[in-house]
């Protein structure tokens, strides 16, 4: 097969978008296909400061790079959550400092949750995480940690590697399920609505993992191939195996999927009632807000206020107004 473009042999064929391609020109076309997106969604400016999360794997790291290319400032995060099965989050930070290494350009930070905070998340789990998945558990602590680091640094947004796989996969547990709350707030950019919330942007949403995979090595990239060892047999791999049968049999499925629900919302033919959530205030210990009284649930896992300390936090606390 040739390149559409110049005539070469083509190193990727993407059905979906009946377009091979040599190596030159899907590395040109997975950059630019990236920085239309996030000019679409209108994700941030080239002035902005960027906080990548990375967790060594093909995604992450092939953002950070890609982002990087384009000329934005972007830093990466990188969270240590000491997981220790097959050596899997020293495997994954060895990925991501030998990456920052080749791009001094770029600041890495890395937070170790068991240095600052005492235990890892397998600890953690043990501890206070009985009967639930640990990957909530894991949601719980990046989401806290990733809007921590980016309010401190002053980062304008914060990007995540998610893929369009990633994306029409959650799309699809939340139809199945008609969880309208979420479906309200699925979308390539979550604003910040207040202060103190990170604005969170996914600049791969429309890439498929296999196109983000292929850029991974035509670049070089070295990134961890295994998965989280907690993610074996999660639902959002069996809806991704379920799309990729569909794919298969109608390739550009999944785009058109993803691409089509974000159509009908901005459109308003589709409307989703969000569930009304209690106020937002500020957390009694670590100040990032929070609808749980008191102290947020980070902080709740963490710290372990006594009955006494959780009590005269609720009789000290207000309820902070956000513009």
């Amino acid at each position: 097969m040739r390149c559409r473009k110049c005539g070469k042999e083509a190193v990727m064929n993407m059905r979906q978008h009946k377009l091979a391609l040599c190596r030159d020109h899907y590395i040109e076309w997975f950059v630019e296909r990236t920085e239309k997106t996030i000019r679409l969604y209108k994700m941030f400016r080239r002035e902005d400061k960027i906080l990548v999360a990375v967790s060594g794997g093909k995604d992450s790291l092939s953002l950070w790079d890609v982002l990087l290319r384009l000329g934005y400032k972007a830093d990466g995060m990188y969270i240590n959550l000491g997981i220790e099965h097959q050596g899997y989050s020293q495997v994954s930070l060895e990925k991501v400092k030998q990456f920052a290494s080749a791009h001094p350009e770029a600041e890495l930070h890395i937070v170790d949750i068991k240095a600052l905070y005492g235990r890892s998340i397998p600890e953690f789990a043990r501890e206070s995480w009985r009967g639930q998945r640990v990957c909530a558990l894991c949601g719980l602590v990046k989401r806290h940690e990733m809007n921590r680091l980016a309010i401190e640094g002053g980062y304008y947004a914060i990007a995540t590697g998610h893929n369009l796989d990633d994306e029409a996969a959650a799309l699809l547990g939340n139809v199945l399920r008609w969880q309208t709350g979420y479906l309200a707030r699925q979308g390539p950019v979550l604003p910040s609505d207040y202060p103190g919330l990170a604005r969170k942007v996914k600049p791969f949403c429309r890439m498929y993992e296999r196109e983000t995979a292929a850029y991974a090595l035509l670049m070089g990239i070295d990134y961890i191939y295994d998965e989280c060892p907690y993610a074996v047999g999660s639902t959002s791999i069996f809806y991704k195996n379920l799309l990729n049968q569909l794919e298969r049999n109608s390739p550009g499925s999944k785009l058109s999927f993803y691409l089509s629900f974000l159509q009908a919302k901005e459109e308003g033919r589709v409307r989703f009632k969000e569930e009304e959530a209690p106020p937002l205030h500020a957390c009694q210990r670590c100040g990032q807000p929070t609808t749980a009284p008191g102290y947020c649930a980070f902080c709740r896992l963490v710290y372990k206020p006594s009955k006494e300390e959780v009590e005269a936090a609720l009789e000290g606390s207000t309820d902070v107004e956000f513009a």
